[in-house]
């Protein structure tokens, strides 16, 4: 049924508590995991000159970021591993998560994407968004949501 599923990740304890149910449906159904850890952009411009203000360094955010994304993937990969399931990660770095998510799983060849959501509601919801919601309005791929 699905032969290629495309795992987002955000290295959440959901996504950790999610993985091994992603790796069971696809070694049910004979097929691979790709994962996804979505890194943002540093949020902030820095000031140069004598603004007297003092701003994190972008590349030390975002490298920081990169590392933290890839341990995301690699904790995905010990689960395909441990559930003998061909795996493939992928870190990438967007100020859009959902758009980086539905490109990655048409770039990759998914049949579906499985993610986990933390099912926010009220103003949690509207003010910090929902990527999975994003990602359903966006794709015409089947997505299974876990929590």
């Amino acid at each position: 049924m699905f032969s290629h599923i495309l795992f987002p990740t955000d290295g959440s304890e959901l996504s950790d508590k999610v993985a091994p149910r992603v790796m069971e449906l696809a070694r049910v159904h004979g097929g691979r995991v790709t994962a996804i850890s979505v890194v943002q952009p540093f949020p902030f411009m820095t000031l140069s000159g004598d603004s007297g203000i003092v701003a994190p360094d972008a590349e030390v955010f975002e490298g920081q970021m990169e590392r933290a994304a890839r341990d995301n993937v690699n904790k995905v990969a010990a689960a395909a591993s441990a559930a003998g399931v061909p795996f493939e990660g992928v870190v990438a770095l967007s100020p859009s998560p959902y758009q980086e998510i539905v490109a990655a799983a048409e770039k990759h060849g998914c049949d579906a994407i499985v993610m986990a959501s933390h099912g926010r509601k009220g103003l949690n919801k509207l003010f910090l968004g929902s990527e999975t919601q994003k990602v359903l309005a966006h794709t015409e791929l089947p997505v299974l949501v876990l929590r």
